[in-house]
């Protein structure tokens, strides 16, 4: 078996966080003797080919080098949306993933197309599959059906991606609800695969620390955890790891909260750095809003650091109340503050909490019980294209 992965985030460089969950599928496929290749977008700096993780890559060109600046930032719908500019590398990125999509079906002969996020990859690898008759897999991850919801003309593309897909997953059931009236079937709720080999308990943690993990933006609800913070003891510190749009604005915040010597502002870091600080909290904070999956909660389960987040997108995939974590309304930062502190000043809850989750997600996300179901996936559209 042959898959053929066509994604516009991978990672560039070893321990590059970017599409790292895409790396990881791909090789725990190779582990089950399943070989696969990826075709992801240039960039300044990067090669036509290289080896990532012992995953061949191959990098098509779409623009003058430094116009190539669409992918691995995740800010490419602002940049369409608010740029001529950038419409029009769109349209040459479509054209020349396309390209290199079929250069791989006629040359190396994948056995499936497996396209990550139905924009703009299952667009390019949807034209590229009806013309090399090679069955395709698009898998939705969230931010591409966020388009769905204020981008004129989606719902009808995404429609024909879906329907052209021999099998449409989803990271989440919730996202799968939302892709369900697209389809031809029913989307497979499928998560990506997280770590485990990294993220683990690490022997002492503070007993007053949490960590927020994720970009700086209004849908990741990063202010709100600040109000929290503004409601618990004084002792209690916040990390925040991660960058944004939102960052200079959120600082003013912390000013006007009397936070600034509560919050460490880590920026982003290198995904090898990311379990020693998620081990070290003692609660993590995911007030997120509508998120796809949220895997950093599972990977804050594995280090037996549970997460409190909203009860709202697939978090509740990820989080039982009570049982792994704690879910709480979105939006209420009086709720989140009192969740957090529940679980900090009780530690038998804490560790109850902390083991059920690893429990959890061990058997949930591991690559291997990942990689086994898309493999099944994979078989069972190749049988059916076979007929």
């Amino acid at each position: 078996m042959k898959a053929l992965f066509v994604a516009h985030s991978f990672p560039r460089f070893e321990g590059d966080a970017a599409g790292s969950f895409i790396l990881r599928l791909a090789t725990a496929l190779v582990q089950r003797g399943i070989e696969v290749r990826v075709v992801a977008p240039s960039a300044p700096g990067l090669d036509g080919t290289s080896v990532i993780g012992g995953i061949t890559v191959r990098r098509f060109r779409y623009a003058p080098r430094s116009r190539e600046t669409l992918a691995y930032r995740g800010t490419m719908a602002e940049d369409v949306a608010s740029s001529v500019t950038a419409k029009m590398a769109l349209a040459s990125f479509i054209v020349s993933e396309t390209t290199a999509i079929l250069s791989q079906t006629s040359a190396w002969k994948p056995d499936v197309i497996h396209a990550h996020w139905w924009f703009p990859n299952g667009v390019a690898a949807s034209t590229a599959s009806r013309l090399s008759g090679v069955p395709l897999i698009t898998t939705s991850h969230g931010s591409d059906l966020r388009l769905l919801q204020h981008t004129p003309g989606a719902r009808p593309l995404a429609r024909y991606v879906f329907r052209r897909s021999a099998r449409v997953t989803c990271v989440s059931s919730w996202l799968a609800a939302q892709a369900a009236p697209l389809c031809r079937t029913a989307p497979i709720v499928a998560p990506m695969p997280v770590a485990t080999s990294s993220f683990a308990p690490r022997g002492a943690r503070d007993v007053n620390r949490i960590i927020f993990v994720g970009r700086l933006s209004a849908q990741k609800g990063i202010e709100t955890a600040m109000r929290a913070l503004a409601l618990m003891t004084s002792t209690v510190v916040l990390d925040v790891v991660g960058d944004g749009p939102d960052r200079a604005a959120l600082a003013d915040l912390a000013d006007r909260l009397g936070l600034s010597d509560r919050i460490i502002w880590h920026g982003h870091v290198r995904h090898s750095e990311l379990p020693h600080l998620l081990a070290r909290a003692s609660v993590l904070v995911a007030p997120f809003t509508d998120e796809g999956l949220g895997l950093v909660a599972a990977e804050a389960q594995l280090c037996e650091t549970p997460p409190v987040g909203f009860a709202s997108g697939g978090l509740v995939d990820v989080i039982e109340n009570n049982v792994t974590g704690a879910l709480v309304p979105p939006g209420d930062a009086d709720a989140l503050a009192a969740a957090v502190l529940g679980i900090l000043q009780d530690p038998v809850l804490r560790e109850r909490l902390g083991k059920a989750g690893r429990a959890a997600a061990l058997e949930r996300f591991s690559p291997e019980s990942v990689a086994g179901h898309y493999a099944r996936i994979y078989s069972d559209a190749v049988s059916e294209d076979a007929k």
